[in-house]
């Protein structure tokens, strides 16, 4: 069975996004297992993160991980915004 997802996250600048997709390429280009894989594009300030996997398990590990990534990602850039 196929899983598949599309998750669309707005950012409040494109230098966010920018930095969170770089940060985020190696991941995709070179997954870790061969059980998902993942895509991302950008349009406007939204990251669309697709995500395509051999079942529901591995499509909620694969987003999981993304997403905290992500997450982590969004975290530091804050921070480090504040700081400047």
């Amino acid at each position: 069975m196929k899983a598949k997802a599309e998750i669309r996250l707005k950012f409040p600048s494109e230098k966010q996004l920018k930095t969170v997709c770089e940060a985020l390429s190696p991941e995709a280009c070179k997954p870790v297992g061969e059980r998902a894989k993942v895509a991302l594009e950008t349009e406007g300030t939204c990251l669309i993160l697709k995500a395509e996997a051999e079942d529901t398990v591995a499509l909620r590990s694969t987003l999981n991980a993304f997403l905290r990534w992500i997450n982590s990602m969004i975290n530091v850039v804050e921070v480090l915004e504040l700081s400047s």
